[in-house]
């Protein structure tokens, strides 16, 4: 069987082989593959007639002889909100682009994208408005099943708001306007492959309430969120290459958007590269121009479970990933969330701007009245190194009479900027119980390795904490912690190994004797 992506990869492959010489040889071969070129259905591919009324005529028509392929050849189709349905792929060749167009700053009530669903007021205020609505996007699905979006193309949300103010950029709320490249609402099967994204609006993807979907090889460049994988199941993302310097890069949620509580659960996160280092566009154009972190630029880029957290998070797995001058990898249940099986391993860090592993159990309980406090358990970390980082420590922090529980950490170094002095060693930070719980909300820490409060059973081995200038904060702060066992745990000559308060059952051995 010939793989159609050889046919259709932008030259390469069979097509290549052949020698045809130009897109008018290649259309024989698409059509007898059965493709649906969406030029057939009146797109004209030029950046400026809007096509997405012909790309809606292309799926219906593709749709209406039980599915397929609709095809878009190189050239530019600048659109707005395009309707998805079952059973159909869209394919991007290379040089193809789909372009999100403008709309005028003060939105429109003629044309534009779809308008945004109205919103449940019960339920509203459990997220922030780019999680409760999926219609007013650039491509949007619901309800589908075996959807597929591919190619080497080119999705660039220009037109699309980020829901931050942007000078010549309607706000997200306005009438006409569109928030996000990709939005899926309770759709199963469904398959990203291969193509880019250049300024995905709030979201590249916001995938909610979908099941069986596969993320593969998909490169992102954007100025807000990458991936929002929201309430969904059966999640597999790989090979996948993200800069986004201003949010999340792979943001696994449980949010309460659906109306109800549905955990996040089965999602496996690896070979994948996350950054929050570079101008966007220069990483899409591999100019990687550095992009100087300020009050407008958070450098965040990191993968992270949380903050929406109604349903839990269950059985995932974060392997073979790279962070690049971002965040860490954060766990955070703050709505009610259980998160628990967690196994994270072989990750290495670089440059990273505040905590590198971040656990966080809080109550802020953004959503129905009743539900119980969350619990975080059975997290395994292995193998992860952190190289040139900030101040800031890892960070495991429950509530008292909530501790986070069977946590295991081995093979870990992480080399700190240290710099504490006695009086930052003597800090007893506060604890975000009811608030917004990011790790640089607490304020200065007075550890320099691991930051550890409210945990029961917390095993260490072969960690490793190492500063680039002298501390005077000790290596593992520990206070209320029942159950910690650390072996061959190593911190700077001349530091504190421990400090300790309220905490019982304790063996350790570090620097290479018994504390």
């Amino acid at each position: 069987m010939i793989d159609r992506r050889l046919l259709l990869g932008g030259g390469a492959g069979l097509l290549a082989a052949t020698a045809l010489p130009a897109f008018a040889k290649r259309k024989p071969l698409v059509a007898a593959l059965g493709f649906v070129d969406v030029r057939d259905h009146g797109a004209k591919g030029d950046g400026v007639t809007i096509d997405s009324p012909a790309i809606d005529r292309a799926i219906v028509f593709a749709a209406a002889r039980g599915g397929g392929t609709v095809y878009f050849p190189p050239g530019t189709y600048a659109s707005y909100t395009i309707h998805l349905m079952s059973n159909i792929t869209l394919h991007l060749d290379r040089g193809a682009v789909l372009l999100a167009a403008p709309v005028p700053i003060e939105g429109t009530t003629t044309g534009g994208y779809d308008p945004a669903e109205p919103q449940d007021a019960s339920i509203e205020p459990f997220q922030d408005y780019g999680h409760n609505h999926w219609r007013n996007s650039l491509i949007y699905g619901e309800g589908l099943h075996d959807i597929a979006i591919t190619g080497e193309g080119l999705i660039w949300g220009k037109g699309l708001s980020r829901g931050h103010p942007d000078p010549g950029v309607a706000r997200a709320e306005m009438p006409g306007v569109g928030n996000k490249a990709i939005a899926l609402k309770t759709c199963r099967n469904v398959q990203l492959r291969d193509f880019s994204v250049l300024k995905g609006g709030h979201f590249a993807l916001l995938a909610t309430g979908v099941d069986n979907l596969t993320i593969e090889g998909l490169t992102v460049d954007t100025n807000r969120d990458g991936f929002d994988i929201d309430c969904c199941r059966n999640v597999f993302v790989s090979n996948c290459r993200l800069n986004t310097p201003y949010d999340d890069a792979i943001c696994p949620k449980s949010s309460f958007a659906l109306g109800y509580a549905r955990a996040t659960e089965n999602v496996a996160i690896s070979n994948c590269h996350v950054t929050g280092a570079y101008e966007v566009g220069s990483f899409l154009d591999a100019s990687y121009r550095p992009l100087v972190k300020s009050r407008d630029t958070w450098l965040t880029g990191r993968i992270k479970c949380g903050t929406e957290s109604n349903g839990g998070f269950k059985n995932i797995t974060v392997s073979n990933c790279v962070f690049e001058k971002c965040w860490g990898l954060a766990l955070e249940s703050c709505d009610g969330a259980v998160i628990e099986d967690v196994a994270i391993s072989n990750i290495t860090m670089r440059d990273c701007q505040s905590a590198p592993i971040y656990m966080v159990l809080n109550k802020r309980m953004r959503g129905p009245q009743g539900a119980a406090i969350g619990a975080i358990r059975r997290v395994l970390i292995d193998n992860l190194t952190c190289m040139n980082a900030s101040a800031y420590p890892a960070l495991i922090t429950g509530l008292e009479g909530h501790p986070i529980e069977d946590v295991k950490i081995a093979n870990v170094f992480v080399e700190q900027a240290g710099g504490g002095d006695k009086a930052m060693a003597a800090l007893v930070p506060p604890e975000l119980k009811t608030t917004y719980p990011d790790p640089d909300r607490y304020g200065p820490l007075p550890a320099t390795g691991f930051f550890v409060r409210h945990v029961r059973n917390l095993e260490m081995s072969h960690v490793e904490v190492r500063t680039r200038a002298a501390d005077a904060r000790a290596g593992f702060w520990l206070r209320d912690v029942d159950g910690f066992d650390g072996s061959f745990l190593k911190v700077p000559a001349g530091a504190a190994a421990f400090y300790r308060e309220g905490v019982h059952d304790f063996r350790a051995v570090a620097n290479g004797a018994s504390v």
